[in-house]
């Protein structure tokens, strides 16, 4: 039986004991959760998976875009693209045409979900009271450094190993 990666759920081959010393000096970094302000970025598409929405279980498109600038560079912008009336449609169908994906059906969506990602777009960030809407603007080429989508750049490979996450 394996449990949480290590056989039988133990960590006995894992010796931490040589990390005590920089983790009890570590510095706690508090983690910046302010929204982006309202304006027009440079976002690159990071995931995008279909689900439903939790308070009516209606299915949804959600987008989750990483900002490459100009400002507020390697944060994130949220979308929600409902599935529920005509109107949503719309949204949706123009909201994938940007992104370069036209289908004769709804239903072949699925299928190219994986064509979404690494898009890179302009979107307009507009607050409404307390309602938060993300625009797609226009899709654009720009040189994005590989795996920035993922927020890794090329030559972060032993970088990576060293990361919290």
């Amino acid at each position: 039986m394996e449990t949480n990666g290590y056989p039988n759920g133990t960590h006995d081959d894992l010796d931490l004991a040589q990390f005590d010393d920089d983790f009890e000096s570590a510095e706690v970094e508090e983690p910046d959760f302010d929204e982006p302000p309202d304006g027009r970025y440079q976002v690159i598409v990071d995931k995008v998976e279909l689900t439903r929405s939790k308070t009516a279980n209606n299915p949804m498109l959600k987008w989750q875009l990483k900002i490459l600038g100009p400002q507020c560079a390697g944060r994130f912008l949220f979308r929600n693209s409902m599935i529920v009336s005509p109107e949503n449609l719309k949204w949706l169908k123009s909201d994938l045409y940007i992104c370069g994906l036209e289908l004769k059906k709804l239903s072949d969506l699925p299928a190219h979900l994986s064509d979404l990602l690494d898009v890179t777009l302009e979107v307009k960030k507009q607050t409404r009271g307390e309602y938060v809407n993300i625009y797609f603007q226009k899709r654009i080429e720009i040189d994005v450094p590989p795996g920035a989508a993922s927020g890794q750049s090329a030559g972060d490979d032993a970088a990576a190993d060293i990361l919290p996450f």
